[in-house]
């Protein structure tokens, strides 16, 4: 009985120890489907690094009275292309949920790998003028969001030759949030400093000390954003705020504040009084405000600077017709552009919900798309996303042909029984359910 006793005692021991071994380990999320995944899709040459830095942006307006100054706090995840020791091990995410369940993901990068110095990379094949440095992106998440809900574009853009900067935007996060008791309680932070903080992340990389910052290009920027993070970007490349008195309170601005408080939140590229140069493209995906014409129709038609929307057809959070292609058919660029997922709503550019979030619809509909696999659509953001920076940060013209100009992915049968061209990068059959649009 006694050695009964002890065997079932050690076996639930070692019982307890994988369960909990198994429950701490980091979730993969991304299965390896290379026989499907667009050409630019896959990984660059590059091995990734990624750290965590914690930066200030000095004597902001706070945002909890518009009135008093205050330094403003900002956690920023960076990729980029590291020298990596052959038994390092990659890293992991962790984050909380809306409902703050905590998970942790795996990653490809490695966090705080030596970054490629100019010496490394001139044992590369890349030219004299690819090999200078590195061009920056702005990874800027939605309301409410994480740093890392775009993990999979910046370890993915750091493997293809770019610094890439996640902004924890504070007071918009979902550890700053609770979403249950008191969804708004960051939203007008959110109004005022999301185009600045992206700003800021620029100008922070312009001057910032580092080596990561030694071979970061911040004269060849470009933003990625979505939700409010694409709200922020359209100011920040030029789409100035409109802000009327009852939009003001629809958001949540009381009456008798409104009017007095436009000046606050009717601003212009970041804070700046003109656009910063620097910015050579902009992605958006489901940005917010164009339901609400939020960004004056003149700014919007002065924009120079390349852009492509991305949305889903059905987006029920910021719209569609009213919303996404409103802005589209609004911006001055003649490089702008807009990709459309047909039947998706809103949640087209997060990576796949880690289980945790399966447990509570609030954390769930931060992720899931119906009539889509989100890992489906993370690939195509991939390929679209390399293709559009290539060809309008980094110039690279070979890559612009990327960028399609036929409306519809899907292909057809032609009188011969043979299908006609799908999309350039795309798997033969592979594409469905995706429309392409241009100026």
């Amino acid at each position: 009985m006694a050695k009964h006793s002890t065997r079932a005692a050690v076996l639930s021991m070692v019982l307890i120890y994988v369960y909990s071994t198994m429950s701490q380990a980091a979730e993969e999320l991304y299965t390896n489907q290379p026989s499907v995944t667009p050409e630019l899709a896959l990984a660059g040459e590059y091995s990734v690094g990624v750290t965590t830095l914690k930066a200030i942006n000095p004597q902001q307006l706070n945002a909890s009275d518009f009135k008093s100054i205050a330094d403003r706090p900002l956690t920023l995840e960076v990729w980029y292309p590291a020298s990596v020791a052959p038994n390092a091990i990659p890293s992991t995410y962790k984050n909380l949920t809306r409902s703050h369940k905590e998970f942790e993901l795996q990653a490809t990068a490695y966090r705080d790998a030596a970054p490629l110095d100019n010496i490394a990379m001139k044992t590369s094949q890349l030219t004299v003028k690819e090999s200078k440095q590195f061009p920056l992106i702005v990874l800027s998440h939605g309301y409410t969001g994480y740093r890392t809900i775009m993990f999979y574009l910046g370890e993915h853009l750091a493997s293809h030759g770019y610094i890439v900067v996640g902004i924890d935007h504070t007071d918009s996060t979902n550890a700053d949030i609770d979403f249950s008791a008191a969804p708004g309680a960051g939203f007008l932070s959110t109004l005022r400093n999301r185009a600045r903080d992206q700003q800021f992340v620029l100008d922070f990389f312009t001057k910032h000390d580092s080596e990561i910052a030694n071979i970061t290009n911040t004269d060849k920027a470009a933003i990625i954003a979505y939700s409010m993070g694409g709200y922020g970007a359209i100011n920040t490349v030029g789409g100035c705020y409109a802000f009327t008195a009852p939009a003001l309170q629809a958001v949540g601005v009381p009456a008798e504040h409104s009017e007095t408080l436009l000046p606050v939140f009717n601003s212009c590229n970041g804070g700046r009084e003109s656009t910063d140069p620097r910015w050579k493209s902009m992605l958006a995906f489901s940005p917010w405000g164009g339901e609400l014409n939020i960004h004056s129709t003149e700014s919007l038609n002065s924009i120079k600077v390349p852009s492509l929307y991305v949305a889903g057809s059905l987006d029920d959070i910021v719209g569609f017709e009213n919303g996404v292609k409103s802005l589209f058919n609004k911006a001055g660029s003649p490089e702008t552009m807009l990709m459309v997922y047909q039947n998706a709503r809103h949640n087209i550019a997060a990576h796949p919900a880690p289980q945790v979030a399966y447990q509570d619809d609030l954390d769930i509909g931060h992720h899931y798309e119906p009539s889509w696999d989100i890992e489906t659509l993370n690939r195509i953001n991939k390929h679209m996303s390399l293709a559009f920076l290539n060809c309008y940060v980094k110039e690279l013209d070979s890559f612009c042909s990327y960028l399609p100009v036929r409306e519809d992915i899907a292909q057809t049968k032609l009188s011969d029984g043979k299908l006609s061209q799908t999309w350039p990068g795309f798997k033969e059959r592979w594409g469905t359910g995706v429309s392409f649009y241009r100026k």
